[in-house]
């Protein structure tokens, strides 16, 4: 009877100490990792790794700013460079100069202080579904401008700059084609032509879009998105079925970066995941999961990125400029397209 208690309470501290060793990951909503990447991460850190779903970037960036006191994850995954001035001003992220860097380029690094670590980039770009315009009999618009104009009105669906990485993003690169005022009454006139704007990417792309069956034949999304659709499709494509629309002015360049939360549990684990996370087996994986470009390089890509395009131009800020004026941007964006107010009386 004895040893048998004794067996017990070995179990029962196993287990306890089994379920202690959890390294809790937050991402945004998009995120995908080849669960056998994940498997052989756990196996040879002895960790059972937890996803928690965020929301669309900026909804999981809120969350995590309301529980700093209490975080909720040890990493993050998926704060870009449009919202990362504010978990910088938040002091949300723990230094950790990791050695992975070195094969990230330069031009790609995120954040001097080691605070975020590039894992992937890509291109927020308008996409149009190719069928449902040529069955409107539309001719593609030349300009930005031309959302404005009466025959595409109610064509144009956008996410939120208030909660959406993509949507902040394209908000960002009309504001550097325009300027405040001129893109303040470019979006006041978007919203009068029948604007219809989204909480993330998620509903805009396979809700409102006229590929997933929704009634715009115009999204804000990325270049890769017509590589993707090639790639999902059952029947075998040689064009997809959706196409980028490089306009001036509205593309923006996209840096995704993974970091370890002030305050996380398992701090040692956490650094051992954000070198996993830009290690070449992951880095290899990430084009055809989350459908964006490596940030590590001389990684291949499959294929079927020959149906991705790189915008000739991109919308790019530095970080002091994203930090000074972001958030005024997009406060000015809410009072305007969401609120309806006038540009003029700002």
């Amino acid at each position: 009877m004895r040893k048998l208690f004794v067996s017990l309470l070995l179990a029962a501290a196993a287990t306890s100490a089994q379920a202690a060793t959890q390294l809790t990951v937050i991402t945004h909503d998009s995120f995908s990792l080849d669960k056998k990447l994940v498997a052989a991460f756990e196996k040879a850190n002895n960790v059972r790794v937890r996803f928690i779903k965020g929301g669309d970037t900026g909804e999981m960036l809120n969350k995590l700013i309301l529980s700093r006191k209490a975080p909720l994850a040890d990493v993050v995954y998926g704060i870009d460079n449009t919202l990362q001035s504010r978990a910088f001003a938040a002091d949300l992220l723990e230094p950790y100069p990791t050695k992975a860097l070195a094969a990230v380029p330069a031009r790609l690094r995120m954040d001097p202080g080691n605070r975020l670590h590039t894992v992937d980039f890509g291109y927020v770009a308008l996409n149009y579904d190719r069928a449902e315009v040529e069955k409107r009999g539309l001719k593609l618009p030349g300009s930005l401008e031309d959302f404005t104009r009466p025959e595409y009105r109610g064509l144009l669906v956008v996410p939120s700059a208030a909660t959406s990485s993509p949507g902040q993003a394209f908000m960002l690169a009309t504001f550097k084609h325009f300027g405040e005022a001129k893109a303040l009454q470019f979006w006041a006139d978007l919203r009068k032509n029948g604007l219809k704007v989204t909480r993330g990417w998620s509903d805009a792309y396979y809700t409102e879009f006229s590929k997933a069956g929704g009634s715009r034949p115009f999204v804000v999304s990325y270049a890769t998105s017509p590589a993707a659709e090639v790639f999902y499709s059952e029947k075998k494509l040689t064009q997809s079925p959706t196409a980028n629309l490089f306009l001036p002015g509205s593309t923006f360049l996209q840096l995704e970066g993974v970091g370890v939360l002030k305050g996380a549990k398992q701090p040692a684990l956490a650094r051992k995941f954000v070198d996993f996370m830009l290690s070449r087996e992951v880095q290899s994986s990430f084009p055809t999961e989350l459908w964006v470009y490596p940030a590590r390089e001389g990684v291949k890509l499959d294929p079927v990125f020959r149906y991705a395009q790189r915008p000739p131009a991109v919308a790019q800020y530095t970080p002091e400029e994203i930090a000074a004026n972001a958030q005024r941007w997009t406060d000015l964006w809410v009072k305007v397209v969401v609120r309806g107010m006038d540009p003029a009386q700002l």
